[in-house]
């Protein structure tokens, strides 16, 4: 059975793309020996240069760039000689909030698909929002066109219906939910450690200066004012970065060199330059508090027991998690600062209860999640 995924990343810089696609490929390799079907997986993959988070006979990695979407020996070639292609849309990206450039690829990749008639999948993801004709008309068509649509939050469900999507959507939840981790070892004492995600790309205002994501309040002094108030309550602060970017033109991205420079000004621990998304997760469960604006560095805490406060730029985050019956995102781009640090205080007081809501709520996603699971797998075994 040869599947092949894209606007998924085996090497991402961002983690949170590699969390889901480390999750799928696992899902995959299930499903297939479920189905009694060895399984050939080829990943149209991100030219970012870290050493790719998978490996395995049944896996393959093609590097995209311009020219390969273009040649008639490359996406074509791909997605005609697979027997499925499945698009996670890196996570949130089939939307209009990332720019045209990036969703026009999307669309590129999605209708080179269904005009070589392989069934596509739309993996568990958010969808929306769109607000130009054009995007609308084109995801529309592209959805209905879809074997199999599946959203992570009931906001990307009444988003398919605003787009006329005529099918019956999976609601499931995020697939990193169930990424692999090494939990912490015990700890008899010390310090409460708080995790302070900062991200690098709301730091410089977005990828043009200007306030892309409409936050209400000004992000670098919030950070720096909760970086110290948790100080000030004698916490460990660990400032973690989930986007590592280390050069090229998506620099702009880059959460570490945030945290190195906050690290510095403020005295506290920066997180290492991980290099996979279990490694992220795995540093993270080892934390007491959590709060951060990469919605995957939240959803690694969440899924690993720790007691987290999300720090909202797009609807994404409420969606996910609210869907689970965890209520404790904060919206910045609504809330003043002063309303982000009441939340970040009143969760750090109420830690515990947070954890155990947590746990709570990640049994249920993993519930929705099998909904996708059975769906997928069906449609596997009738190919």
């Amino acid at each position: 059975m040869r599947v092949c995924l894209i606007f998924h990343s085996t090497r991402s810089d961002n983690l949170g793309v590699g969390a889901l696609t480390v999750s799928e490929i696992a899902l995959l390799r299930d499903l297939a020996a479920k189905a009694g079907r060895e399984i050939a997986i080829t990943v149209l993959d991100w030219k970012d240069r870290r050493t790719p988070y998978v490996a395995g006979d049944d896996l393959r990695l093609i590097e995209v760039d311009g020219a390969f979407l273009k040649s008639p020996k490359g996406l074509w070639a791909e997605v005609k000689v697979a027997d499925l292609v499945i698009d996670i849309g890196g996570g949130d990206s089939f939307a209009d909030i990332y720019g045209t450039s990036r969703l026009v690829k999307m669309f590129w990749m999605k209708f080179a698909t269904h005009l070589a008639g392989t069934p596509l999948v739309v993996a568990p993801q958010t969808v929306g929002p769109f607000t130009k004709g054009w995007s609308k008309r084109l995801a529309r068509m592209s959805l209905n066109r879809s074997a199999l649509v599946a959203v992570r939050d009931e906001r990307s469900r009444a988003a398919l219906d605003d787009l006329g999507y005529r099918g019956a959507p999976v609601l499931a939840s995020d697939l990193a939910l169930r990424l692999p981790y090494d939990p912490p070892a015990p700890r008899d004492g010390g310090p409460v450690r708080v995790g302070i995600n900062v991200s690098g790309l709301l730091m410089a205002g977005g990828y043009h200066g200007g306030n892309d994501f409409g936050m209400a309040l000004d992000y670098p002094a919030l950070i720096a004012r909760a970086i110290d108030w948790f100080k000030g309550q004698g916490a460990e602060v660990h400032l973690v970065p989930h986007v590592i970017v280390p050069e090229g033109p998506m620099v702009i991205e880059d959460d570490l060199r945030a945290c190195k420079t906050l690290a510095a000004e403020h005295d506290v621990i920066c997180a290492p330059a991980f290099a996979s998304p279990s490694e992220a997760k795995s540093y993270i469960a080892g934390l007491d508090f959590f709060t951060g604006a990469r919605m995957h560095a939240c959803i690694a805490a969440f899924s690993s027991g720790v007691a987290v406060v999300p720090l909202a730029y797009s609807r994404k985050f409420a969606g996910l998690f609210g869907a689970l019956g965890y209520d404790h995102t904060v919206d910045a781009t609504s809330a003043d600062a002063d309303a982000v640090m009441a939340a970040l205080e009143q969760g750090f007081a109420d830690r515990d209860s947070l954890a155990a809501e947590a746990k709570v709520a990640l049994a249920r996603g993993i519930d929705r999640l099998a909904a996708y699971d059975a769906e997928l797998l069906e449609l596997m075994k009738a190919l």
